[in-house]
């Protein structure tokens, strides 16, 4: 408790000062009330703030006040509970501030109640507090006095006692207090004056007093203006209307405004035409001042002629007038009120001639339709026309409408004649609406008309016309035979059977094949039809004339032309070009073991005969050996080492490339490369011939491994056998032997072409290894041309290798080391190739 009241303490000391620096106009009040229980702290708090005050604005420093610290404010998850109704204030945890969350509005909060205030609970958790604050709505000025209409009517008689009282509805201000209703004011002054009263409950109410007796004549109305003001500051104000209508008494007599009306008439206006109004006042008003008119003296021809409108003075025409009969009418009117009190006056109405009788127009003659070449001057119709009245009244006049080819001529009296003027074109105008207009010469002038519909016929004078100066359209390859290649269309602006047109192919040959082998085209629609497939391979485009005639006699023609372009399908698979792969040769591609990364081993090259994106050809890896050992260019087809080659790497290596284009759907072709991994000739052929060996042999893999090892062993005992023996023979030049360490012979099979370095791939060295799955019968040659490293396998290898056994035995002196060199490489190309 003692918290408390240090904390009241302080806070009326920092508040005192802030009430010195503050420049709002609201005051802020607090009090606290502290009680202490278990683990929840309950604080009430009061503010005071103005209404209307903007969103944001500050009400008052809650965590000052309180003695809460701002962070304790934000771990406790500080928050403002409303119960029930619309949340006016909310809790800025980060400043420990109450700010205004939306417009405040007193007079909707607590209407006339006073004071007015609304409450709500901050909650503070951990451990739980609950403060409940109080905030005062201080009323503003913000509503000025409104009455509850706008205008008061009010009827008094003229005969009214001065004195009387007339009771006035009191305006209402939604503000309280000061700043309520204060004061009223009527102005003028001079018939009334305001009484102001108050009542039990303080409020004001009000009567307007009748000082001077009115007089209707004098005045018939009044316009009074009561205010309303508000003590406010500044001061607020309404206003009502006062209309004050002074009722009448029956004390004058009606006066006519004229003693003598005169009016003129037509003879031929209508009946009911109104001719003029008598117009009587009286000084009074309502009933007393109601005045009635009535024929007092007249003819019976005038009273036949004419009516009077009891009510207000109109005198109208009642039958038709005839100037001839009857020039001028004389008529006395009374004007009489609802009592006794008249007064008369005279009308004098002239009947003026007129010209009342239109021209009449007749056809004695007429053309409906005439041929567009008719001549200038061909008549199409003849004219009659009169007119009822005489003398200049009776003078006609016929024209016709312009800027039409035709005029119209006057041949007799009152007969005229419509003819061409100019040469008529239907394409242009093929019907004119021709209105014929005649007027007499009366004043005013009398017109009549009629128009003729002519129609012009057609001639046959416009050759078909295409809607495009030339066709061009696509067609895809391989299309269905009949299929609708493109319409052509053509207009003739002449009409009927001289706008019927037909369509034909011109007699033409498109690569050497008539046109109608290959197009079709529908007479009466300008369809053109594929009469086969076409092939993008053999025929890009086809140009050909269409011919439009139309159905005229003589007939009118033109041509257009058409061109036709095939679009490309994706309809032939890549061709691989390199390495060439047949059934009879396998190619192989030498990878030495000190390639670096990158090295080129070989590159794919392909074709695809089709064109646009189905010939863009991409390459992929589909299956190697060793995948991690060569890439594939996915653009160029160049096959390149991914690492390093090592020791480890098996010597053969198998590839497969597949080519693919880029068509929908795609079509690719597979190619396969045999890659040796060696660092030298006899290295690579003992390895190679597994390479030519087909899957069928892998079942017998062990059968042939022992086969090959006891060969390898015989031919290595008879070669041991045979050096030796050399040796012995000639001791000299076995030494020269050994010493040349066996060279390899550089010979050439027939048939052989050797690319050396204008091949696609060039690389440091260039091996064509050519052959068979019969190793005994191939071949080979080894070369350092610059060029790639190629093993190729021939044929044609086993009948070079016979002629070169023939040629050993007619060798002169078979145990010279040349031809020990020879045997022992013709024993070890059959080791190496078994």
């Amino acid at each position: 408790m003692a918290f408390c009241v240090d904390y009241l303490r302080s806070f009326v000391v920092s508040h005192h000062r802030r009430r010195s620096t503050m420049q709002l106009k609201w005051q802020t009040v607090f009090f606290f009330l502290c009680l202490y229980g278990m683990d929840v702290v309950f604080c009430q708090a009061r503010y005071s703030i103005p209404e209307e005050m903007p969103e944001g604005s500050f009400v008052g420093s809650i965590a000052k006040d309180l003695g809460i610290e701002i962070s304790r404010l934000i771990s406790g998850k500080a928050r403002v509970v409303t119960k029930g109704g619309r949340q006016y204030v909310e809790l800025s945890r980060d400043k420990g501030a109450l700010v205004v969350k939306e417009r405040i509005d007193r007079e909707e909060l607590c209407k006339q109640t006073t004071p007015c205030s609304f409450s709500f609970d901050l909650i503070i958790e951990n451990p739980i507090q609950l403060h409940r604050i109080t905030v005062e709505v201080q009323d503003i000025n913000d509503n000025s006095p409104k009455f509850p209409k706008t205008t008061v009517d009010l009827k008094i008689s003229e005969n009214t006692a001065s004195g009387t009282r007339f009771p006035l509805d009191s305006a209402v201000d939604m503000d309280v207090g000061i700043n309520g209703i204060q004061n009223y004011a009527l102005s003028p002054t001079s018939n009334f004056k305001l009484e102001i009263h108050n009542r039990a409950d303080g409020k004001k109410y009000v009567d307007m007093v009748l000082q001077r007796e009115l007089d209707r004549e004098e005045r018939d109305e009044l316009n009074l203006v009561l205010t309303a003001y508000d003590g406010g500051s500044p001061k607020q104000s309404s206003i009502v209307q006062i209309h004050i209508s002074v009722l009448d008494v029956n004390d004058n007599t009606p006066v006519c405004k004229q003693a003598l009306y005169k009016a003129e008439v037509k003879e031929n206006s209508p009946v009911g035409t109104v001719l003029t109004t008598v117009s009587a006042a009286d000084a009074d008003e309502g009933v007393n001042g109601e005045v009635s008119y009535s024929f007092a003296q007249a003819s019976e021809d005038a009273r036949h002629v004419f009516d009077i409108n009891s009510e207000t003075g109109e005198i109208t025409l009642l039958n038709r007038l005839d100037y001839e009969t009857e020039k001028s009418y004389q008529i006395d009117i009374k004007a009489m009120d609802k009592g006794t009190l008249a007064d008369t006056c005279k009308v004098i109405i002239d009947v003026v001639d007129v010209n009342d009788n239109p021209p009449t127009i007749q056809l004695m003659s007429f053309s409906k339709i005439i041929a567009e070449n008719s001549p200038v001057g061909t008549t199409v119709a003849v004219i009659n026309v009169e007119d009822a009245d005489s003398g200049q009244n009776g003078v006609v006049q016929c024209k016709i409408n312009e800027n039409i080819p035709f005029k119209i001529e006057s041949s007799l009296t009152d007969y005229y004649a419509l003819i061409t003027d100019e040469i008529l074109d239907r394409e242009n105008i093929a019907e004119y609406n021709i209105t014929i207009l005649v007027s007499d010469q009366g004043s005013p002038a009398l017109h009549s008309d009629k128009t003729l519909t002519v129609k012009i016929s057609d001639v046959n004078d416009n050759a078909p016309v295409f809607d495009s100066d030339q066709y061009r359209t696509f067609i895809t390859e391989n299309n269905s035979p009949g299929v609708a290649v493109l319409t052509v269309k053509a207009r003739d602006a002449d009409w009927g059977p001289n706008a019927r047109l037909s369509y034909f192919l011109e007699d033409s040959d498109v690569m050497g094949n008539p046109v109608i082998s290959l197009l079709s085209i529908d007479s009466d629609s300008g369809v053109i039809h594929a009469v086969r497939s076409f092939d993008y391979e053999q025929m890009k485009s086809l140009t050909l004339n269409v011919t439009a005639r139309d159905g005229g006699s003589p007939p009118l023609s033109s041509e257009v032309m058409v061109r036709i372009i095939v679009q490309d399908q994706n309809d032939n698979a890549p061709q691989v070009l390199y390495p060439v792969q047949t059934g009879g040769s396998v190619v192989a591609e030498i990878v030495p073991r000190s390639a670096d990364v990158g090295y080129l081993v070989t590159k794919v090259v392909a074709v695809d005969v089709d064109s646009g994106q189905n010939a863009w050809l991409s390459y992929k890896l589909q299956k190697a050996t060793d995948r991690a050992l060569f890439e594939v260019g996915p653009q160029n087809g160049e096959i390149r080492t991914v690492r390093q080659v090592t020791d480890k790497d098996a010597v053969k290596q198998k590839l497969t490339v597949v080519v693919e284009d880029n068509g929908q759907p795609s079509r690719s072709a597979v190619v396969n490369i045999n890659v040796a991994v060696a660092d030298s000739f006899p290295e690579m052929v003992s390895e190679f011939s597994d390479f030519t060996h087909s899957k069928e042999y892998n079942d017998n893999l062990t059968f042939y491994l022992v086969l090959a090892l006891a060969a390898v062993s015989f031919l290595f005992i008879t070669t041991v056998v045979v050096i030796i023996s050399v040796k012995i023979y000639r001791w000299r030049q076995s030494r020269i032997f050994y010493q040349s360490n066996l060279p390899v012979i550089p010979y050439y099979p027939p048939g052989y072409a050797d690319t050396g370095v204008t091949g696609t791939l060039p690389h440091m060295y260039n091996y064509d290894v050519c052959m068979t799955t019969n190793s005994r019968k191939s071949d080979c040659k080894y070369s350092t041309l610059g060029g790639q490293s190629v093993l190729v396998v021939d044929q044609s290898f086993s009948e070079t290798l016979q002629r070169a056994m023939k040629e050993k035995e007619l060798l002169e002196n078979p145990e010279s080391p040349e031809m020990v060199g020879r045997c022992l490489l013709y024993l070890w190309s059959l080791i190496a190739f078994d």
